[in-house]
């Protein structure tokens, strides 16, 4: 038994008797087949990457145009995080037995002793206010 093997037969293509078997086509005037549209992921995949190509110049140019508001916000934000974060901690500190009372007592010393000192009479309500002045003063620059 014998196997029949047939042999291919190769086709080569850069001769010219392949070029002239397209009917009336010279050779550069071939009609060209239209570009490939892109598919919905390679357009969405081409607009991220431009995105992302782009985010530290448009970043950059964010934070120079923004640049008061941004310091503005990040203060504000700071500080009622800091606000939240002292009620925590004193929340936690006058859960401890003997805490409170004793802050209890020490805030209502020195409001009597601020009172006596400085409410009671004109001449230390002056120097009082003096105090508050100088201190707006050197607050504000003048």
């Amino acid at each position: 038994m014998e196997a029949n093997v047939q042999q291919s037969e190769v086709v080569d293509t850069t001769s010219n008797n392949a070029i002239a078997a397209l009917e009336g086509s010279a050779l550069g005037t071939q009609p060209l087949l239209p570009p490939a549209k892109p598919t919905k992921w390679q357009q969405i995949a081409t607009q991220t990457s431009d995105f992302l190509a782009k985010l530290p110049d448009n970043t950059g140019k964010f934070f120079n145009q923004y640049n008061q508001p941004i310091i503005t916000v990040a203060l504000i934000v700071t500080a009622i995080i800091a606000v939240k974060v002292l009620v925590a901690v004193l929340d936690a500190i006058n859960d401890i037995p003997l805490v409170y009372p004793t802050f209890k007592l020490i805030g209502l010393g020195y409001t009597s002793w601020f009172v006596f000192r400085y409410l009671i009479k004109s001449s230390t309500r002056q120097e009082l206010a003096a105090q508050i002045q100088s201190i707006r003063n050197d607050i504000a620059g003048r």
